[in-house]
C-alpha cells in the first residue's frame, strides 16, 4: 500500500518566525534536508516528529499537518478569500 500523502505548513510557518532551514532542523534534531523534504511533501514525518514540530511552533498538529490539501491560515481563519475585501 502506497503511504498516504500528508500536506503541511512547516515552510510558511518556518518562515513567518525567520528560521533558516538549519535553525529548524537544529530545534527539532533532524537533518535539514529533512527540513526541505518535509517542506516538499516528499516525506512524512513520524508521530514524534510531528510532536517536535508543533512544540517548536507551538501550534496544534493538525494546524501543521492534513491528509488533505491545506488553504492559506488566513482563509481559513477568515473564511472565503473573496468575502471580506475591500
Amino acid at each position: 500500500m502506497k503511504p498516504r500523502k500528508i500536506y503541511n505548513r512547516i515552510a510558511v510557518l518556518r518562515e513567518e518566525r525567520g528560521f533558516s532551514r538549519n535553525e529548524l532542523a537544529e530545534k527539532i534534531s533532524v537533518n535539514y534536508q529533512t527540513v526541505g523534504y518535509l517542506e516538499r511533501g516528499e516525506y512524512n514525518p513520524s508521530l514524534d516528529l510531528a510532536f517536535r514540530i508543533s512544540e517548536c511552533f507551538g501550534l496544534p498538529i493538525e494546524v501543521i499537518f492534513s491528509p488533505n490539501p491545506l488553504k492559506p491560515l488566513s482563509e481559513e481563519l477568515y473564511g472565503s478569500k473573496n468575502s471580506g475585501s475591500v
